[in-house]
């Protein structure tokens, strides 16, 4: 399971530029999950977050 924590995201974008079938900014400018989606781009999106804040 796809998990942000709110408390380390920076609110870059970073994740939903690279998967935004699975991320989306959020109202609060965090990202969030909107998609559980088992893709290969969140691997990406999880080793490229600069704030680690995506685990899975």
């Amino acid at each position: 399971m796809v998990n942000i924590n709110k408390e380390k995201c920076i609110g870059c974008g970073l994740c939903s530029s690279l998967c935004g079938e699975v991320f989306e900014m959020g109202k609060d400018g965090k990202a969030k999950v909107k998609s559980q989606k088992k893709l290969p781009c969140v691997k990406e999106a999880i080793e490229s977050c600069p704030a680690s804040a995506i685990s899975d």
